[in-house]
């Protein structure tokens, strides 16, 4: 898939031929493995949440301050980050 054929879909608002290649890419060319991969990094943040530790939300209102190009990148680091963080990364060599 093009970044031609991704910015036709995102103008046409077609999502799904956007999240298919979100899932491809995450899940090897495998479309049920990257469902698998996104559901890893909504699990993981459950879980930190799940520990009611106090959160810094100072720091979450100057994040979201930023231009939308930051936030969109933050997203993909943040989601990596709880894919790693679940031991089950497929890009880490553990599977």
């Amino acid at each position: 898939m093009s970044v031609g054929y991704l910015r036709a879909a995102a103008a046409a608002g077609e999502t799904e031929k956007l999240l298919r290649f979100v899932r491809l890419h995450v899940g090897d060319g495998d479309d049920e493995a990257g469902r698998k991969e996104l559901d890893k990094s909504w699990v993981e943040a459950i879980k930190i949440l799940l520990r009611e530790e106090p959160a810094d939300l100072d720091v979450i209102e100057s994040v979201m301050a930023r231009d939308e190009a930051t936030l969109a990148l933050l997203y993909f680091h943040l989601h990596f980050y709880l894919v790693r963080k679940s031991g089950e990364w497929i890009h880490d060599g553990s599977q």
